[in-house]
């Protein structure tokens, strides 16, 4: 039974679902660890990314999670829904493959680059702004360095963090457009490459290279996740009706 005190929402977790994914089986985890330590409900339902392709897929939620597992069956797919949440204001989470195709809707969408590719979507594009690594991170931990003011420094509460990867793929190119147009790199490796985003303005839009879910054991959600919950809480409530 949920404690009468608990706080609800509902977040769309768009991705293909694959026991094969670690992240993916934390989720559950995650969301009762939210529950139970911060009542923080937030009542789940996964979207495949070709059911995204629907314009209203995640219309209606309080937040929308993009989570890890590329190459998705639909790129366009995850664009959609993540376009969505961010024209609508809706609370977003991008993690993995969600950093990489937030940053790739970003710059089709908003800085009129309709034609930059995901290298792992389409192997024979022109122009990459997602390209391989040159030292793949999957499997390994590594340093990220915070920006102070920034949405991600209020969350971990600190100017550095160790996290864990397990990803081939990154952005590279057209960073100086997207910082031009709004968006922030508010997290870097210690080489200065990019490894958070965030949209300042919108309630909540955040975005790791890195996951998040494989933070500990599953049993203490890492506060970027919390943060997303209680945005989304946030969103929720505003969506009650006032009394009169």
């Amino acid at each position: 039974m949920t404690d009468s005190a608990a706080q609800i929402a509902t977040v769309a977790l768009v991705g293909d679902r694959s026991p094969n994914v670690v992240s993916h089986s934390r989720v559950p985890l995650l969301l009762d660890a939210l529950a139970t330590r911060d009542r923080l409900v937030l009542d789940a339902y996964w979207i495949p990314s070709e059911d995204a392709e629907d314009a209203d897929a995640v219309r209606g939620f309080d937040a929308v999670w993009v989570v890890p597992g590329s190459p998705y069956r639909s790129e366009a797919g995850v664009l959609s829904a993540i376009r969505t949440a961010r024209e609508e204001g809706i609370p977003f989470l991008g993690t993995c493959g969600g950093f990489q195709h937030a940053l790739l809707e970003f710059a089709r969408n908003v800085c009129g680059l309709p034609h930059v590719a995901h290298a792992e979507n389409d192997p024979d594009a022109d122009d990459f702004l997602i390209e391989p690594l040159a030292c793949s991170l999957a499997g390994h931990e590594d340093t990220v360095l915070l920006e102070p003011g920034s949405l991600a420094h209020g969350l971990l509460g600190a100017e550095r963090t160790v996290e864990r990867y397990s990803c081939h793929y990154g952005p590279s190119r057209h960073l100086d457009t997207l910082r031009t147009h709004g968006l922030r790199f508010s997290g870097h490796d210690e080489d200065g490459r990019p490894r958070i985003a965030e949209l300042p303005g919108h309630p909540f839009f955040l975005a790791s290279l890195f996951q998040p879910e494989l933070f500990g054991d599953g049993s203490r959600p890492h506060p970027v996740i919390r943060g997303l919950a209680r945005a989304a809480v946030g969103h929720a409530a505003g969506r009650q009706p006032q009394p009169v």
